[in-house]
């Protein structure tokens, strides 16, 4: 049995040195500005009250008095104790995501050309604007500035060229967003280099990210673009209110000035935008309407200012001068830009009515099995039958997908069951309605090929188990490797054990009783509830297309039981079985597992079967498909290590093992990563609806101390 090890200091100091090599150039600076800033004084006073500030703080003054040297001393600064602070951790995070994105060399490069650049750039474009009557440019013309954030946000801006989407999209649109907002509600010099170094690097940040640049991308889906302008709402309400905590100061609109009626209309707009924008997430079109207006209200009354400053240009004048306008006119600028973004993504906001369940979709077990004995499906799809389940049938009635909705996901289960080739048509509908419902969709034990076409589409794909397969036609039990089947068959033969397979439903009740008394107790040793989803139990094992197989004695007492669930070939016909209920008497005969499964193979072959499944062990792979290094493979093989004392998934792998079984890849398929929290949450619900937080916080303590059962025993 697995068990999870905490790892040691050792192990911890390789790691985090192993990730300091592979960032050097992150490493330099962020040791060098912090010895820097220590020898400075600049962790405890602001750099530029020090008497060699002019040395080291770079702009149009420092170069028109002859000061080129402060390009190079400048960076290792920060203006105040907090900036030099979150500078330096800023740089630690930013640019070392680039440095693990774009390699050493290329940061290096990148980085160090940018800050230059842009300094120089900014600094002869305020030369041009300083004389042109405009208050704001005037004053940040005589500004100065320290750090290292020009470089820092050119070469981030380059390296999201790298990430795929919808990733990509998003990086781009908060690094824009922030710098905009800075410039509009802020106004520095800084704030006007950072937007500067972004509008230089951002647009040949594929060329310039070179071979790690992620070609092409998809239009965002309508659910992406309503979580952006969602977003958006919400962070430009807040920047309202931000701006209040720094101090007032000239912005390119005027003298900013904080009032209490000021502050009392940010938090107000703040906390309407945060219940607009919750809406907006669900796609209603009133919300999209209400956002429409909130936005339209400081546009145009920033139109109107701008209007009036044509006909009364000295009182206006007076105004901003005074603080009057400039708030105003700040906020119209960044309410405009969210209002181009909201009628660009106007189409993704159609919904009217109350938040639906998925769209269309039903419990319909009988027209799932119709498909399913039409279509065929894969070891799992008669679990799409069970109570519980939802269907979403497609308009035609010529497909389906069973699943499972909880905590806002739709987990679908197994493959669409359909004609072939129409994989990718049901996937695609089944999405759709997902988008119109706001359910984040998400598909659960399907097959390779199925991941396949989730694929095509831009999904991701992770294997999560591997399906224990038992070809029948050519199976018999013998060479070593089948010795201990062999001792099975034969210790139940000696102890007067028979085997039957049979339908459970019409046995007699003497019978029926005892499996669920069987059932019952093996139940009662477990400590957490019984898990569900696509683990089923007595009821299911009722069905009359199910297959039970039973170990009964000369006294008609039941030693074990098993149930089997059938798996359809497209077009008509049992292609095979599959496992589901394992239960025995704890004081019954010892190899009832072994022998009952080793039975039913053989009955299922004279009968046509092609084969027999085990079952998938949820988060237990084989060692090659273990090896996988992307960090959502290396957490599922730690979660299985972990969950092992708990549900012994592993542990019933290693028993499937005794059946040398061929194993199939069962795999997950998901739009993005910032949905996998919500589907872990979905899928616990899933399984163990009835656990409470005290069973799982209990279990997971005794479990650390060997003290639980695992609820997968075959034993």
């Amino acid at each position: 049995m697995s068990a999870f090890r905490r790892p040691d200091t050792e192990t911890i100091a390789g790691g985090v040195g192993a990730l300091l090599r592979r960032l050097p150039f992150t490493t330099l600076y962020v040791v060098c500005a912090a010895v820097v800033a220590l020898v400075a004084g600049a962790f405890w006073t602001d750099t530029l009250s020090q008497p060699w500030a002019a040395d080291v703080a770079y702009g149009l003054p420092a170069f028109e008095a002859g000061r080129w040297g402060t390009l190079l001393l400048g960076p290792l600064l920060g203006l105040t104790p907090v900036y030099t602070v979150i500078g330096i951790v800023a740089f630690a995070l930013l640019a070392g995501f680039s440095e693990w994105r774009l390699g050493t060399a290329r940061t290096i490069v990148i980085a160090i050309t940018f800050q230059l650049l842009t300094v120089l750039v900014t600094a002869a474009l305020l030369w041009l604007l300083r004389g042109v009557g405009w208050a704001w440019a005037g004053s940040v013309a005589a500004e100065v500035d320290v750090g290292f954030s020009c470089g820092l946000l050119a070469v981030t801006a380059v390296a999201t060229a790298t990430l795929p989407a919808p990733w990509r999209l998003r990086a781009r649109l908060a690094l824009v967003g922030f710098v905009l907002l800075m410039v509009a509600l802020v106004g520095q010099l800084a704030d006007l280099e950072h937007l500067v170094a972004v509008a230089l690097s951002l647009p040949f940040a594929a060329r310039l990210a070179g071979p790690r640049a992620v070609a092409g991308g998809t239009r965002p889906s309508h659910r992406e673009q309503r979580w952006i302008v969602a977003a958006g709402l919400v962070i430009v309400a807040l920047a309202q209110v931000v701006v209040h905590i720094i101090p007032e100061r000239l912005t390119p609109f005027g003298q900013a000035q904080h009032t209490p009626w000021t502050w009392l209309l940010a938090g107000s707009v703040l906390i309407i935008a945060v219940a607009i924008a919750r809406q907006l997430r669900r796609g209603r079109r009133w919300a999209w309407w209400l956002a429409v207006v909130a936005a339209g209200v400081p546009v145009s009354a920033g139109v109107v200012v701008l209007l009036a400053a044509t006909v009364e240009p000295d009182t206006v004048a007076e105004a901003a001068g005074a603080g009057g306008v400039a708030q105003l006119l700040g906020s119209a600028a960044a309410w405009l830009a969210f209002l181009v973004v909201l009628l660009v993504t106007r189409r993704a906001f159609g919904s009217t009515g109350p938040a639906p369940s998925l769209a269309l979709s039903r419990e319909d077990p009988l027209t799932m099995k119709r498909l399913l004995h039409e279509h065929g499906g894969c070891s799992v799809s008669w679990m799409t039958t069970w109570p519980r389940m939802r269907h979403m049938v497609m308009a035609d009635g010529s497909g389906a997908i069973g699943f499972r909705e909880q905590a806002g996901v739709a987990i679908a289960l197994g493959d669409p069951v359909c004609p072939a080739g129409a994989e990718e048509e049901v996937i695609e509908e089944f999405l759709a309605r997902c988008d119109a419902a706001d359910v984040i969709p998400f598909l659960f034990s399907c097959t390779a090929a199925t991941a396949d076409v989730a694929a095509r589409m831009g999904w991701q794909t992770v294997q999560i188990a591997e399906d224990t397969l038992i070809d029948l036609p050519d199976l018999a039990f013998t060479g070593k490797a089948w010795q201990p089947i062999r001792t099975a068959i034969n210790r139940a033969e000696a102890e007067g054990v028979a085997f039957r397979l049979v339908e459970l439903s019409a046995e007699p009740p003497a019978i029926r009783d005892q499996v669920v008394a069987i059932s019952t107790a093996w139940l009662g040793e477990k400590a957490l509830p019984e898990m569900g989803f696509t683990l089923g139990g007595v009821p299911e094992a009722m069905d009359p297309e199910a297959r039970v197989a039973l170990a009964v004695d000369a006294e008609g007492k039941v030693h074990g039981v098993l149930s089997w669930l059938p798996a359809y070939r497209r077009g008509g016909g049992v292609a095979g079985w599959t496992l589901d209920v394992m239960r025995r008497l704890d004081e019954g005969f010892s190899k009832t597992m072994e022998f009952l499964i080793s039975s039913s193979a053989l009955a299922f072959k004279e009968q046509g079967s092609a084969y027999i499944s085990l079952g998938g062990a949820p988060l237990a792979r084989s060692r090659d498909a273990a090896a996988a290094d992307r960090p959502i493979d290396q957490l599922l093989d730690l979660l299985g290590a972990t969950m092992e004392p708990l549900y012994g998934f592993r542990s019933l792998h290693q028993f499937k093992s005794k059946f040398n079984p061929r194993t199939e890849a069962m795999l997950m398929a998901f739009r993005d990563e910032a949905d996998l929290a919500r589907i872990g949450i979905a899928l616990t619900r899933a399984y163990v609806p009835d656990a409470s937080l005290a069973d799982l916080a209990g279990v997971a303590v005794s479990a650390t101390a060997g003290l639980v059962k695992p609820a997968g025993d075959a034993g």
